[in-house]
Parts: C-alpha cells; sequence; structure tokens
C-alpha cells in the first residue's frame, strides 16, 4: 500500500533521519516507539510533507514519488488518501466541533454544506461525539478535542490515518478515550501509523511496531514479537526502562 525508502533529513546540520526504510499493508496498524528525539515525528512529518526530506522515495498506490523533489499537485493527490492526527489537535478555536470537521470537505474538496455536515455529524457520532457537534474547542476537554481531531481525520475517507502521539498532551484519565476510539477504528480495519509512547496499545492494538534511535530503525517486526523477544538488546533495554518507569 506504502512504502517509503531511505528517508534523510537533516536539521542545522544535525542527521534527524538516517535513511529510514518502512512499509505499511492495508490494515496495517504500526506503532512507532522510541525515545523523545529520535526522528519517529520527523519521519511522520516527512510522511505528510509537513517537512521536505532531503532525500528518499515513497510508493503510493502504485505510484513512486521523490520525496526531495516531490511537486505541489503531487502532495495534493497523496493528502486526498491520507489524514494527519497531531499532538495538540489543530482545532480551529473559533469554529464548532462540526465546523472543524467539515472545513477540509466544503474548503478544499467544494463539497456541497449539506453532504458535508451529513458526513461531519456522521464521524463526530463514531468518536462518541454526536451531542457535541455545536459545542467550541474551549468548552471540550482534551480528549474530547483530540476525538474532533479524530472525526476530522475520518471525515475525509483517508486510505491511511497518520497518528503523531496524539495522546501526549492528555491526562492519564483522557488518554484512554482517545486510544478507545483508535482500537475501535483497527478493528474495522483501518490502516494508522502511529508514533506513541502508549506501550501497552502497541502491544495490543497494533499488528506491527518499529523502533526508531537516533534517526535508524533498530528493530521492526509483529508486536508480539518485538515485545515478547526482542532481536536487538538495545530494544529489550528500552522496554525495560519504559516499563519500570511506568511502574514507579
Amino acid at each position: 500500500m506504502l512504502t517509503v525508502t531511505n528517508v534523510k533529513k537533516q536539521f542545522d546540520g544535525t542527521e534527524i533521519l538516517k535513511g529510514v526504510s518502512l512499509s505499511v499493508n492495508k490494515g496495517d496498524v504500526i506503532a512507532i516507539i522510541g525515545q523523545s528525539g529520535g526522528g519517529k515525528t520527523t519521519l511522520l512529518r516527512c510522511m505528510n510533507f509537513l517537512e521536505t526530506a532531503d532525500s528518499g522515495t515513497m510508493e503510493f498506490d502504485g505510484e513512486t514519488f521523490d520525496l526531495a523533489h516531490i511537486s505541489k499537485k503531487e502532495i495534493a493527490r497523496i493528502r486526498a488518501k491520507t489524514a494527519f492526527v497531531f499532538q495538540n489537535y489543530n482545532l480551529f478555536r473559533n469554529k464548532t466541533a462540526l465546523q472543524n470537521v467539515t472545513l477540509g470537505l466544503t474548503a478544499a474538496r467544494r463539497m456541497p454544506k449539506a453532504e458535508a455536515e451529513k458526513i461531519g455529524r456522521a464521524a463526530l457520532e463514531k468518536v462518541g461525539l454526536g451531542d457535541k457537534w455545536a459545542s467550541y474547542p474551549n468548552a471540550l476537554s482534551g480528549g474530547q478535542q483530540q476525538r474532533v481531531a479524530i472525526a476530522r481525520a475520518l471525515a475525509t475517507d483517508p486510505e491511511i490515518i497518520y497518528f503523531d502521539e496524539p495522546t501526549s498532551a492528555l491526562d492519564p484519565e483522557l488518554t484512554g478515550e482517545v486510544l478507545s476510539v483508535m482500537r475501535d477504528l483497527a478493528e474495522e480495519g483501518m490502516t494508522m501509523l502511529v508514533v506513541t509512547h502508549e506501550l501497552g496499545f502497541a502491544r495490543n492494538v497494533s499488528s506491527k511496531v518499529i523502533f526508531i534511535e537516533n534517526g535508524a530503525v533498530v528493530e521492526e517486526g509483529p508486536s508480539a514479537q518485538v515485545f515478547e523477544n526482542p532481536r536487538q538488546e538495545r530494544t529489550s533495554a528500552f522496554l525495560r526502562s519504559i516499563l519500570q518507569h511506568e511502574k514507579e
């Protein structure tokens, strides 16, 4: 479905991505884990063209793209098939939940307002916010705002959704409601690529785990294998450290 190969990215002479490659099959839920600053978010942003990679290629739906020299038309064509959920929701504060969800449909896709609102209400219903369509972001909890952001992604009927640490800005009690929505999407077969520190989600929901450190893939494989029998000692040490921290 989607493959990126040898993605490299520098910031101010510092190599953030050192030739990362990964493949996503339809229905995959891939958790990307690793320490902060390891390049996980940069990879996701390069894949959605929020950052321009210095080099690398992407194969998507039978086409191959040069990530360093991709045209605006090509980016628009890829983005029409993907969606991105940010850490901090990125909602318009002066628009209702429904308006936030439908804006991409009416503005970018020129969809009639009535049709967009029908889709938007269904998306909000799907994430458990059918009764909050008229609420503004400042009247919603962080978890509810993130669910609006997920509804906005779903409304575009994407082939794949990228999640960039979707629960990192939430209190623990609100994290569960967002992960529950993501778990439901996984069970329905939505293809998702998730940068996350939530190891429970990575272990129990994702089909595949990729461990990235210092801009390179240290290990990847089926979730059960990576957690129960990691091949690399560095992976074992990382998992032990995180799990011990969670216990404390």
